[in-house]
């Protein structure tokens, strides 16, 4: 991608949201063409044009402002007459917004010349995206997806060759794959083998072909999937045209693409008869000039299709539409297609990809000539399409951002393109907790350079209000996290102020609460995450849709606890480990400590809640770190590091063989030490072995760390001190429990085990805290992105040197931190798509309805995007799930509501005259507040006193004044003792 020139025709809006990923993606060089000067309605889209460009050429204005986004791509402007001479020097093409005649003279230039073509075009709510690379093009991996390994149980020697697995996890290849193998021993010729071509017999089984010419396999071994290149070809442009290939995005609208695929020719022939003018927003004229022309290029095609009319009078309505979300959709499509074509990695589309969302279109909506036209407001572009009326709602939308990184900047940057909350009574709240970083540059796109340190919400708002002067001011930017601890924040006022809210996170359990907020306010949520290429987009709607809790992905697949221990055999495993001694070493003794110095009767209170092992294992830590083992200078640190090197990678090892012996015997007769299990070898220090000095230098500095002491990175130094260290020789003892597997209970740490005396003893040697008034360690808080304070590095090292013990692969510094970190991989072309499938969603709930008429389901979609393969899928949201009682239909999103205080007695009297169910149980906040098993005298009172009296009761204090509705959650049963669910009640305690 570092070798490619790219060349980008059209700075409109879509050229631009093509230019800005592709330069964020680090290619060699982009070239930029437009010559056109800047029009007001430019604005519509393009981020980076003011008023006061207008006059200018777009590309001229465009180039430096998109040069900011990656110093180490030049960005250029094409100065010259677009010819096919011009285009000569370039990897990849992009053309836009040109006539259909110009893209066939390039586009017929490319194809021959083996120059990347791709055309894309949006048209209101109408776009596309074709790709021409050539005719011998090279994928050199089509999913983007990491290799597949696995363990190896057993291979046949037979003409099918069959490879057993391991039986703790599916081999998850498919037929046509090739593998290799490493680690085998008896059949070793297959051990760094040619690739073998796979067919799957089974999860656990496939067959690799003829293996009977082939030594005996005996056992072990590692199977390796190996990614061959493959050679596509694609039809030019002009061919295309008559013989398309249509990649489906929607199966819903089967019968769309090749509609459009008439329409835009359609479009581009209005064009050329009528001097590069489009039809005219809301002209019947035109649309019906559009109808015949479609007509009558569909009579003359091979492949005629039934074409509508209603569909083709919307594409004509919308040809000078400019929608934002539409050219973050195809902006990011198209991106992505750019860099396939300069590194061959990931499939490309072959060949077009038709795209519309006309179910963003007002319910209710009959658009006239008058209410399309333009008026010279820089919202031109979108009042083409939904008229004047939908842009005051648009400016008078009152909307909630939680997050502003990646995903929340591009939503930022398409609300300020719309013109959201620009009205007198529009407002934007955003907030993030989060500064910004270095690494956020890369995909976060209103953040520069000069902007590290700062807080995103603050400067992302800053960003788009110089895109969008109308949208100063209505921007309030906040720190405050979304949880439990800020709804004196977030409170009652707050989302009754509140149109809708989008999440733009990262983690699980803050989106969840969001959730919970919006349906307790009944506020629609728009949702969405991304993964590297992939992306998904899911709309919440009040009543109608099920909320964003109501289903979840399966966890995580976590790594048993003996595995991480004593027995990985993945780099997984050892990354994780490393991870884990980080925090064993650097974080929690110094808060053991801090809690021990700073809590009264500590060891009473905070460690009588503990078991015996973690009880000994705290005060053991508490001890070490205060006084056994406490530094006063920095040599004290490498000694210290030098110490637990032998403990860790020499000890540790040294104990577990002999436990367990290179030739030991399971009860069954099999080896101990056969896979998955690897058996290991402790690893004797060496200070000319630079990773040895990697572990002591970094773990040493740390350890300074915690004690304010001042590090050093003097390697020579480091080298010396650690090579003096007399280590005590380590003699193993018999009678050390190591749990040999997950079931092995017997020989797990157990509470029966700890010595009593020995928890008294150390308890005894403490330091008295009255005496170290003031002490306090500092922990070292895990930062993946600070290269200067050595997390990573010591996570690299101390991973490295245990992947050595187990002879697995070691991992470089960049894998470490992407596993140890967990890192998800964000690219500025999947957060562009999504931002912008997202607010098209945004677009149907500002205009739901029309006096009695409501947007159904089927409008909304949730979205599943794969821009690797490229798989596109969009479904209508699940409604949510309705329980019954007799005729009561309810969901999650109803409740029952007192408006006032009421007593218990009053709940229960309500449900048993209106619906005769007898309340079983409530609670609120965590708290039982009665039950029928309670102790009788008890909840006869409590039945009498209302809902603020009885949770004073329970926590000695009044309800903070933010709170102003309680929620109470019941069992209930029916006359008959069934059980009976019933929705949440909301009691209004304050007005």
């Amino acid at each position: 991608m570092s070798a490619s020139n790219v060349l980008i025709v059209g700075l409109k809006g879509l050229g631009c949201e093509i230019a800005k990923n592709v330069i964020l993606a680090g290619v060699k060089s982009v070239s930029l063409y437009d010559p056109e000067e800047v029009q007001i309605a430019d604005l519509s889209s393009q981020f980076y044009l003011t008023k006061e460009d207008i006059g200018k050429p777009r590309a001229e204005v465009s180039a430096p402002r998109l040069a900011e986004l990656n110093q180490y791509v030049p960005v250029s402007v094409l100065d010259k007459e677009l010819t096919v001479d011009a285009i000569s020097g370039f990897k990849c093409v992009v053309v836009t917004d040109i006539s259909l005649e110009k893209k066939l003279e390039l586009s017929e230039y490319a194809h021959k010349n083996g120059i990347c073509f791709i055309s894309t075009e949006t048209r209101g709510l109408f776009g596309y995206v074709f790709n021409d690379f050539g005719e011998k093009f090279v994928v050199e991996d089509i999913n983007g997806e990491q290799p597949l390994s696995g363990m190896v149980a057993s291979i046949e020697q037979s003409p099918e060759g069959v490879v057993t697995c391991l039986d703790e996890t599916r081999h998850g290849l498919e037929d046509g794959q090739f593998v290799t193998f490493t680690e085998i021993k008896g059949m070793t010729e297959l051990n760094g083998c040619e690739p073998r071509k796979v067919t799957v017999l089974g999860p656990y089984t496939f067959s690799i072909g003829d293996t009977t010419s082939l030594g005996t396999y005996v056992s072990g071994g590692l199977f390796q999937q190996v990614k061959i290149p493959s050679q596509i070809s694609f039809a030019s442009f002009k061919d295309a045209l008559e013989n398309p290939e249509f990649l489906f995005s929607d199966f819903a609208k089967f019968d769309r693409p090749a509609q459009l695929h008439v329409g835009f020719q359609a479009l581009h022939a209005f064009s050329k008869a009528n001097s590069g003018k489009k039809p005219r927003p809301g002209n019947n004229e035109d649309a019906a000039e559009i109808i015949r022309l479609a007509n009558e290029i569909n009579n003359k095609w091979s492949q005629k299709t039934e074409l509508s009319d209603e569909l083709l009078t919307k594409l004509s309505y919308q040809a000078t539409g400019d929608i934002p979300p539409m050219n973050g959709v195809l902006g990011g499509i198209a991106a992505q297609e750019v860099l396939k074509a300069c590194t061959g990695k990931f499939s490309p589309i072959r060949n077009f990809m038709y795209f519309d969302a006309l179910e963003c279109l007002p319910i209710g909506f009959k658009p006239t000539e008058a209410d399309l036209a333009p008026s010279g407001s820089r919202y031109d572009g979108q009042v083409a399409v939904f008229g004047r009326d939908f842009q005051a709602k648009v400016a008078n939308h009152r909307e909630f951002l939680v997050g502003s990184g990646a995903i929340g900047c591009e939503m930022l940057k398409n609300w300020a393109m719309m013109g959201l909350a620009t009205g007198p009574k529009g407002t934007i709240h955003v907030t993030d907790m989060d500064t910004i970083e270095k690494s956020n540059l890369n995909r976060q796109f209103l953040f520069r350079p000069k902007d590290v340190g700062s807080l995103k919400s603050v400067t992302a708002a800053a960003a788009v209000s110089e895109m969008n002067p109308d949208i100063s001011g209505k921007i309030v930017t906040r720190e405050d996290r979304v949880g439990p601890a800020t709804e004196n924040v977030y409170n009652d006022g707050f989302f009754d102020d509140l149109d809708g809210v989008t999440n733009a996170l990262d983690n699980v359990e803050t989106r969840r609460y969001v959730d919970s907020r919006c349906v307790f306010y009944k506020k629609p949520l728009l949702e969405s995450g991304t993964l590297g290429t992939k992306g998904n987009t899911q709309v919440v709607v009040p009543y109608l849709t099920e909320s964003y809790s109501a289903s979840s992905d399966p966890p995580e697949k976590s790594i048993p606890m003996c595995t991480l221990k004593n027995f990985p055999n993945a780099i997984e495993h050892t990354i994780q480990w490393a991870r884990d001694l980080f925090a064993g070493l650097f974080v929690q003794p110094a808060e053991n400590v801090n809690a021990y110095l700073t809590t009264p009767d500590f060891i009473e209170t905070s460690l009588s809640k503990n078991g015996e092992v973690e009880k000994l294992q705290t005060l053991t830590s508490i001890r070490d770190y205060l006084a056994t083992d406490k530094p006063l200078t920095f040599d004290d640190c490498i000694v210290w590091a030098r110490k637990r090197f032998e403990e860790l990678y020499y000890n540790t090892i040294s104990q577990l063989l002999f436990n367990f012996p290179k030739d030991s015997i399971t009860s069954t007769g099999q080896l101990f030490w056969s896979p998955p299990k690897r058996s290991p070898d402790a690893i004797k220090f060496d200070a000319t072995n630079s990773l040895h000095i990697d572990f002591i230098l970094s773990a040493a500095n740390l350890h300074a760390f915690n004690y304010g002491l001042k590090g050093s990175v003097d390697r020579e130094h480091v080298k010396t001190v650690a090579a003096a260290v007399k280590v005590p020789e380590f003699t193993p003892k018999s009678g050390v429990k190591i749990q040999a597997n997950e079931n092995d209970t017997a020989n797990a740490d157990s509470d029966a085990d700890v010595n009593v005396d020995s928890i008294n003893s150390i308890i005894e040697s403490l330091p008295d805290p009255a005496n170290l008034a003031g002490v306090r360690l500092v922990p070292a808080d895990f930062e993946k992105d600070d290269d200067s304070n050595f997390h990573i590095d010591f996570i690299t090292a101390a991973s490295n040197l245990r992947a050595t013990n187990y002879d697995i692969s070691p991992a470089d510094r960049f894998h470490t931190k992407q596993i140890a970190g967990k890192i998800i991989p964000a690219i500025a072309t999947t957060t562009s798509l999504v931002a912008g499938l997202v607010c098209l969603e945004l677009y149907k709930i500002i205009g739901s309805e029309c006096g009695d008429e409501k947007r159904i389901i089927d409008d909304y979609k949730n979205g599943f995007v794969n821009l690797a393969l490229p798989f596109f899928a969009f479904s209508e949201p699940i409604p949510p799930v309705k329980h019954k009682y007799g005729d009561i239909e309810f969901s999650d999103w109803d409740s029952f509501a007192f408006d006032h205080d009421v007593t218990l007695q009053e709940v229960m009297d309500y449900f048993m005259s209106k619906y005769k169910i007898e309340v079983e149980v409530i609670s609120a906040n965590s708290s039982m507040l009665f039950s029928t098993f309670m102790d009788k005298k008890k909840s006869e009172t409590r039945k009498s006193m209302t809902v603020t009296e009885i949770l004073k009761s329970i926590s000695h204090k009044d309800l903070p004044e933010h709170v102003k509705t309680v929620v109470l959650v019941m069992s209930c049963c029916d006359e008959d003792g069934e059980d009976v669910e019933v929705p949440d009640i909301h009691v209004r305690v304050r007005k």
